[in-house]
């Protein structure tokens, strides 16, 4: 009974509202309903300024299977022992008291676009006006043959941060003496350009101080990285002899992982190793794919001012799963496209102003302790993509005040860009 009251005074309410607002669409089944999938630093994003910045007028729920998100950005600081895991987890309890966010813990399971309904693991479904899509990365089946998902302990990916990170740094802490870590780098385009080397860096100091003679090695299929200049000038400097970048033309082409032996085998050549981190190529997260709105190269394509996908116009995509154009797949980025959808899906629904969509990112990593670099660009949206406009990066060379001075700025956004997230 109290289903058909709430959905009588829902009614009523829809009445009002359609008299005092004409502009809002799909008033006729109360407040028009948006639906966030995956709380990231998309997702969250939009489900928060949606819900702050309508004053109650969008109903905002946001679908997202765990209670506490780990950042992928910062993780890697974990890895090197500068942060604890505590630091980079987070949880949606604001969202839901200060902002009003209907936060549902489940896993999307399907999208009915002709319905617009979401489909739930947990049974049932929930219906949207606009539906935003921010589920991340998946990993492309076979890409780095003999290696799956099943072997994950074995060869940790941690490129999903969490409990993967956690075996990560176990793995590492506990290698024995002159041991090899070995990282398979992935293709592009993937998520955090930087990260792996970034990752090889937070490894080596660590190994620097507990395991001196130990070796890294990282497979890498590309001929040039993100700030590759800096992480060598970098390794060179803090880490000498230790770390040893092979790209696929140097020692041709990788064919195989065995993770029950942990050897890699690449151009003939069998190298054992003692940790392997396995970074595979990435898609768009499945739920994406499910609803029908990525290419044939697994991701999904999007109107650059908007944010929406380009074979649905009621659906959004963010973040790392969005095929958008200049922007890296970045924490920043996706934040920063987040509130470009947020403004477009408000005008759209309830006749707000829509301001014109600008975008910027910044990617900052550490080297060692102190020794902070980042990269980042201003971007607009033309009809075809979001096109860089300017850009900065550091200098090799730069002295150890300007690099602290880089590394702390970098605490001050992931401080900042954790409470534009969570609240």
């Amino acid at each position: 009974m109290s289903m058909s009251r709430r959905s009588i005074l829902k009614g009523a309410a829809a009445g009002a509202a359609l008299t005092a607002a004409p502009m809002i669409m799909g008033a006729s089944h109360g407040k028009p309903k948006v639906v966030v999938v995956g709380g990231g630093a998309g997702g969250a994003t939009v489900a928060r300024y949606l819900a702050k910045d309508s004053k109650g007028a969008l109903d905002v729920t946001l679908v997202e299977p765990t209670r506490t998100y780990y950042t992928c950005f910062f993780s890697n600081l974990y890895l090197g022992g500068f942060r604890s895991l505590d630091s980079i987890a987070h949880s949606y309890g604001k969202l839901a008291s200060e902002y009003g966010v209907n936060v549902v813990h489940d896993w999307a399971v399907g999208v009915d676009r002709d319905k617009k309904t979401v489909a739930l693991a947990g049974g049932g479904s929930v219906p949207y006006d606009r539906l935003v899509l921010s589920p991340g990365i998946d990993f492309v089946d076979g890409s780095v043959p003999g290696w799956d998902i099943s072997a994950q302990n074995h060869m940790p990916h941690a490129y999903k941060a969490g409990s993967q990170t956690e075996l990560l740094k176990a793995q590492v802490e506990s290698m024995r003496e002159g041991g090899v870590f070995a990282m398979v780098a992935p293709p592009n385009p993937y998520r955090c350009p930087p990260g792996p080397y970034e990752r090889v860096s937070m490894v080596a100091h660590v190994l620097k101080a507990k395991n001196p003679k130990a070796k890294i090695l990282i497979f890498d299929p590309k001929k040039k990285f993100s700030k590759q200049g800096l992480f060598q000038e970098g390794w060179e400097a803090r880490y000498p002899g230790m770390i040893d970048w092979l790209d696929a033309e140097f020692t041709g082409p990788l064919e195989e992982v065995r993770p029950d032996s942990m050897e890699i085998v690449v151009g003939g050549e069998v190298t054992k190793a003692d940790v392997a981190n396995v970074i595979p190529a990435q898609k768009a997260g499945r739920i994406a794919e499910m609803a029908g709105v990525t290419n044939d190269k697994g991701w999904a394509p999007v109107v650059p001012a908007t944010m929406q996908s380009r074979m649905d116009e009621n659906i959004h995509v963010l973040g790392d799963a969005s095929q958008q154009g200049d922007m890296p797949k970045s924490g920043f980025s996706a934040n920063s496209q987040a509130k470009v959808a947020a403004n477009a899906i408000r005008g759209a629904l309830t006749g707000s102003k829509v301001f014109p969509a600008k975008f910027s990112n910044t990617c900052w990593s550490l080297i060692d302790t102190d020794n902070g670099v980042k990269v980042g660009a201003a971007y607009e949206a033309t009809p075809e993509k979001i096109a860089k406009t300017s850009g900065f990066i550091s200098q090799t060379g730069e002295d150890a005040a300007l690099r602290k001075q880089t590394f702390e700025e970098s605490l001050g956004w992931y401080a900042g860009i954790t409470t534009d997230m969570f609240g």
